[in-house]
């Protein structure tokens, strides 16, 4: 018998398929942005194919990242993540019961197709729950903080790794932080939208993502232009650590 999520994700994904023919594929990139109002922030282990609503207003990030941004990067740049990697899918019969997550750390078996909008959508679902509307003195607590601590030194050497980081990575790309099989928090960057679950031996980084960040220029062009390291230093403020603790329980 399919157990419920399996049943759950196999009637939604072909109620999706039947969408894209009756309006096409833009037709339901369309409804899934339309919902961005709403403030919906479960956990989920598990990725989809189709984009998700937003937990918060385009403007709730505000004056760190501005409504503009968040707009385009939300309805054009990840929407497009989510309506190529659903072609993908289908034209490369990938199992409609599986999770993104399931197709990631088996990437090598698939087209370059595949993996640059596999990893696109990812990336973009887990950067929209790694932020909420700006926190001052902004930090983790708990198992996590003491973990963070004890490995990195200090909070402020682990914010410090972590930015230097994202300001070294030549290009666009994403910075994490991640936990190996060992338990072991790793902080390192990926080009372009790879990420740390992709089964791909150039990529330095490997393990579970706790907390990831957009370095693409289109991420903060509007508001800070070339100065990705003020972007940096001003997202600290908008980090969910929350759900970052709770993805370091997992």
């Amino acid at each position: 018998m399919m157990k419920n999520n399996s049943r759950r994700r196999f009637i939604k994904y072909g109620l999706v398929t039947t969408a894209m023919v009756a309006v096409g594929l833009e037709g339901v990139t369309s409804l899934l942005a339309s919902n961005q109002n709403s403030h919906s922030s479960l956990i989920s282990d598990d990725t989809e194919f189709d984009q998700q609503p937003l937990p918060y207003k385009y403007d709730a990030l505000e004056d760190i990242i501005d409504a503009m941004t968040m707009e385009i990067h939300y309805t054009k740049h990840a929407a497009a993540y989510s309506k190529n990697l659903k072609e993908a899918v289908l034209a490369e019969k990938v199992d409609i019961n599986s999770t993104v997550e399931t197709l990631l750390k088996n990437i090598s078996k698939y087209s370059t197709k595949m993996r640059n909008n596999g990893g696109g959508h990812y990336n973009h679902e887990m950067f929209w729950k790694c932020m909420r509307p700006k926190v001052e003195g902004n930090k983790p607590t708990g198992k996590l903080f003491t973990e963070i601590e004890s490995q990195f030194n200090s909070f402020e050497n682990f914010k410090k790794q972590f930015a230097d980081a994202g300001k070294n990575r030549f290009g666009s790309g994403w910075v994490w932080l991640c936990k190996d099989v060992t338990g072991k928090l790793q902080i390192g960057s990926t080009a372009n939208q790879d990420n740390p679950l992709m089964d791909i031996n150039s990529i330095e980084i490997k393990g579970q993502p706790l907390l990831c960040l957009d370095v693409w220029e289109h991420a903060y062009y509007l508001k800070y232009q070339n100065k990705r390291a003020d972007y940096i230093e001003k997202w600290w403020s908008l980090v969910n650590w929350e759900y970052v603790e709770k993805r370091f329980g997992v």
